[in-house]
């Protein structure tokens, strides 16, 4: 099979000249375990790099385990990271302790939205105290003006504040519930939001809202957001840039319609050929890549072949060490492969020169 790629316009890019986040070479290692007979969870994250401009949606893409959530919990400072730098607006944050830290997080320029609302809703508060919640802890605005900002954020998140201030997270609907969390989290007025998630629990027509919600908000509040997904269709409307990430690293990033139509990592190709719902275009099958049945692929499991060198069907000698995220030439994106770009010229064949 040979495979003709598409001419795929570039995504909108922010005119911002600088970024508002910047991760740079971001590792993350939780704690092994204590008992001796159960296995620790090791690096959640390795040298994993992004940006997000003001104004910008970006999607963060992977399977369960791939260190989506760990990212976004190490930005917001609920994890410390082991080596690299999480910049904001030109601060180092990943390097903040103590006082710095806490005055960081409460002034809440940085939000996260949690994956499931019912879970992280206090059952015993009311709405308003919810989203008052951060506020109180902010400490900047008076009882009115507090007041006033709780009204506000959940109209922006189309919610009634006379019938639903007084009301308790068990009393709404599942989707009700989200956009609590989103008005919670929008009350701070922050720069850079991330939804952990935002839509896998709703159905369609609430999942369509959400999303639609989150792109007029970026508009009406000058808001960057990071939407952390497993599902491709839930990004492919509304991301102007998507990162995909593969066992703790990054291995493909750029804008999105470029990336799901014409992916450079087999791995990225992979996903798209799962969901032709999305890329349609692109003419590839699960079959055209993955490994043949009992084909033996002991050489690429060791821990300095690439991540993705046991499943990949175009691993070769080179494979037998991490490739690093780099720029792809002529191309506005990057990709952690060595054979990026030039794989699908080997559809036909297992042999890579």
């Amino acid at each position: 099979m040979t495979l003709t790629h598409p001419q795929v316009a570039a995504a909108p890019v922010s005119p911002a000249a600088e970024p508002l986040l910047s991760v740079t070479g971001l590792t993350v290692s939780y704690a092994p375990p204590k008992k001796a007979a159960s296995l620790g969870t090791g690096a959640a994250l390795t040298e994993a790099s992004l940006q997000v401009r003001p104004g910008e949606i970006v999607g963060i893409v992977g399977e369960t385990g791939s260190g989506k959530t760990t990212l976004a919990r190490a930005t917001v400072g609920l994890v410390r990271p082991v080596a690299g730098t999480i910049e904001f607006a030109g601060q180092d944050i990943g390097g903040l302790r103590g006082r710095a830290l806490r005055e960081f997080r409460r002034s809440g320029q940085v939000q996260l939205v949690f994956q499931d609302p019912l879970r992280s809703l206090d059952p015993d508060l009311t709405v308003a105290d919810l989203v008052r919640e951060p506020l109180d802890i902010a400490g900047t605005l008076s009882r009115e003006e507090k007041a006033q900002r709780v009204r506000e954020s959940l109209e922006l998140v189309g919610l009634d504040p006379a019938s639903t201030l007084g009301r308790r997270p068990r009393q709404l609907s599942g989707g009700q519930r989200q956009r609590v969390s989103l008005a919670r989290s929008i009350s701070t007025r922050p720069r850079l939001l991330f939804c952990d998630e935002p839509v896998s629990a709703l159905d369609v027509s609430n999942r369509n809202l959400v999303l639609t919600l989150l792109d007029r908000l970026r508009t009406e509040l000058d808001l960057a957001v990071v939407i952390i997904a497993h599902d491709l269709s839930s990004l492919a409307g509304i991301a102007d840039r998507v990162a995909v990430f593969y066992r703790s690293r990054v291995v493909e990033e750029g804008p999105i319609r470029a990336v799901l139509q014409d992916p450079a990592h087999p791995y990225t190709a992979l996903l798209t050929a799962s969901a032709p719902s999305v890329a349609p275009h692109h003419g590839l099958r699960p079959v055209d890549l993955r490994v043949a049945a009992g084909e033996d692929r002991g050489a690429w499991t060791t821990p300095a072949a690439c991540v993705f060198a046991a499943r990949c069907r175009f691993a070769h000698d080179a494979c037998l060490e991490q490739p690093t995220l780099a720029p792809l030439e002529n191309h506005d994106r990057s990709a952690a492969c060595h054979v990026a770009g030039e794989w699908t010229t080997h559809l036909d064949s297992q042999e890579i020169a």
